[in-house]
């Protein structure tokens, strides 16, 4: 029990917050927006630390990145399948979420524009596709991209610093210190904030529905009941099939018999980072070889999350809903499908608030008021036990598949019945 309430204490108290902010919300209406102020004060601090947090933590991330064996051939099969698995994550989501409405509110333009109070208007001039995407991906003054409104742009740029550090070898290692210390200020500097995150966020929550009704506290309700029955359907049909596809009858037998270490890990830590060691122990059980475990699953933490895919279209669609916008066209669906999948490729390891990043480059790709950051920080909380489960057991169905690939159809009987039969003896 004592561990349980060590690794749940934050997502509880969070719940439990918003929890109260809707039963206040709801007793006392539009008086409840008196607790606005509060609310604010938690976005504001987020939105300060979001540009140093994106920048230091995609740039030490890839800095560290070194040489594995086998390079070649087993990181581009592993990036390979995390760019097929994640696409299917990201169908299931849009196919449960396109048939199923998650919020219903009955006037979103006054949402809308008390979200937008405190943006500026956009420049409405006509420009073409390529300028919007330069647009988008640079600025051109140093100060701007140090700005909430250039998230792209600067995890570019972030990207880029990176590489440049990466190709650098030893002579940046004094930088590489530097920016590593500094990061891992930023992440206890974020773990300080989400201290005041219980208050924020219930304040925010109370305010929110005393404004605009139950209709939304209903929505947020009925995102969590559809993505946790989502997430269990996905844990044991879809990672069935990745077991088949990999191994046969042989794989599916493995992956079954020793995923459940790595699935009990995240479900108790909530954290892909803290389920590594746990992770590794049961891809090695099933009979992944050492070195593709040891290559999947550490990236798989960082860049491949099927579970966050599937909470960046659940996120997305409940902005989608709330703002009544269209994106049924064919043009909007493929938008959908590639914001999902480019907001959780760099989307760090850590529990609660981790997503932080993600949430950014899903408002600002997808064109949605920042001020709506506290909705999809709500949602990341209380979808985030299922999410952690996908994020991890996904890795080591996706280390079964690279390895089908890197070692051939019967790599299952190589690694695993000598295993067996070495038991036996």
């Amino acid at each position: 029990m004592r561990n349980f309430w060590r690794n749940y204490k934050q997502t509880i108290i969070l719940l439990l917050a918003l929890i109260i902010g809707a039963i206040v919300g709801l007793v006392f209406g539009e008086k409840a927006s008196v607790l606005s102020p509060f609310g604010d004060l938690f976005m504001n601090l987020m939105f300060v630390i979001i540009v140093p947090l994106i920048f230091l933590t995609i740039t030490t991330a890839i800095a560290k990145i070194k040489q594995p064996k086998r390079l070649g051939k087993v990181i581009i099969t592993t990036f390979i399948m995390f760019i097929i698995t994640s696409l299917v994550a990201c169908l299931v989501g849009i196919a449960v979420t396109y048939s199923t409405k998650l919020v219903s509110p009955s006037d979103s333009q006054a949402i809308i524009a008390t979200l937008e109070d405190d943006v500026e208007e956009e420049e409405t001039e006509d420009l073409t596709i390529l300028d919007r995407t330069v647009q988008a991906i640079s600025v051109s003054d140093f100060k701007d991209l140090i700005s909430k409104n250039s998230i792209v742009a600067l995890v570019v740029v972030s990207i880029l610093v990176g590489l440049a550090i990466n190709k650098s070898g030893e002579e940046a290692d004094p930088l590489v210190k530097v920016l590593n210390s500094a990061n891992t200020v930023v992440l206890k500097l974020v773990d300080i904030i989400f201290l005041y995150a219980p208050i924020g966020l219930g304040c925010y929550f109370a305010a929110l529905i005393g404004t605009f009704g139950k209709e939304i506290a209903t929505g947020f309700l009925k995102t969590f009941i559809i993505y946790t029955v989502v997430a269990i359907l996905f844990y044991f049909i879809v990672y069935s099939l990745y077991a088949l596809i990999a191994g046969g009858k042989e794989g599916f037998k493995a992956f079954w018999k020793n995923i459940l270490p790595a699935t009990a890990t995240s479900i108790s830590t909530c954290s892909s980072a803290a389920s590594i060691p746990a992770n590794l122990k049961s891809a090695k059980g099933i009979g992944v070889p050492d070195d593709i475990a040891e290559t999947v699953i550490p990236l798989g933490t960082s860049f491949h999350k099927d579970g966050s895919v599937i909470g960046s279209v659940f996120k997305i669609m409940f902005l989608v809903y709330l703002f009544s916008t269209n994106v049924s066209t064919t043009a909007g669906l493929f938008k959908v499908i590639g914001v999902s999948l480019i907001a959780n490729l760099l989307v760090t390891a850590v529990p609660v608030g981790g997503g932080t990043i993600s949430e950014m480059l899903i408002i600002s790709m997808m064109g949605f008021p920042v001020a709506a950051l506290p909705v999809l920080t709500i949602i990341a909380t209380i979808i985030d036990p299922p999410a952690t489960l996908l994020n991890v057991v996904g890795d080591s169905a996706s280390s079964m598949l690279v390895t089908r690939v890197v070692d051939g159809k019967d790599w299952i009987d190589e690694e695993t019945k000598p295993k067996r039969k070495t038991k036996k003896a």
